[in-house]
């Protein structure tokens, strides 16, 4: 009884962000013209979907709407500008309906001439994703916007799994 349980998955899992462009934790001599992110799910094109970019002076860097093709998902960038750690945050709308968001950090070795966006409008709805308030993809934070936390459904399982085998013994016990 115990192998059903342990071996049964959730019925559809979330995006999982397989690759990025630039990657986590890259040294960059000078600023890419876009961002890419690419999962190993469909990602649905909708309006949710969100990429910011954050410079080391609190610039935003992404310009233009971000662009879904498939489980690829674009962004393009402004001219990145001074030297230093760039956070590039993402929400997107996973392939099951929930929102998938994390942090991605860069390196920018080499200052660039580029200034950063005016305003809020450096991401596709308006929100940033990528700024410390947002904190998509932080560890504590890893819910959804509209569900019960996975811990929740285990320690149900795991109570209901006890409370079934207790009944069992001691139905056994009885018929003896």
């Amino acid at each position: 009884m115990f192998a059903l349980l342990a071996g049964a998955g959730p019925a559809s899992a979330h995006n999982v962000l397989i690759s990025s462009d630039p990657e986590d934790g890259a040294q960059l001599d000078a600023g890419p013209d876009q961002v890419t992110l690419t999962f190993d799910q469909y990602v649905q094109d909708a309006d949710v979907n969100q990429v910011a970019v954050t410079g080391p002076d609190g610039g935003q860097w992404t310009e233009g709407p971000v662009e879904v093709q498939e489980n690829v998902v674009t962004a393009p960038l402004r001219p990145l500008g001074p030297a230093g750690e760039y956070t590039l945050g993402f929400r997107i709308l996973s392939a099951d309906g929930h929102s998938v968001q994390e942090k991605i950090r860069f390196t920018l070795t080499t200052a660039g001439t580029g200034t950063p966006a005016a305003g809020a409008s450096a991401s596709a709805a308006g929100a940033d994703p990528g700024a410390e308030n947002a904190d998509p993809g932080s560890a504590e934070g890893d819910t959804d916007s509209g569900g019960v936390p996975i811990w929740v459904w285990i320690a149900a399982a795991v109570v209901l799994l006890g409370v079934g085998l207790t009944l069992a013994l001691r139905m056994g016990r009885n018929a003896e």
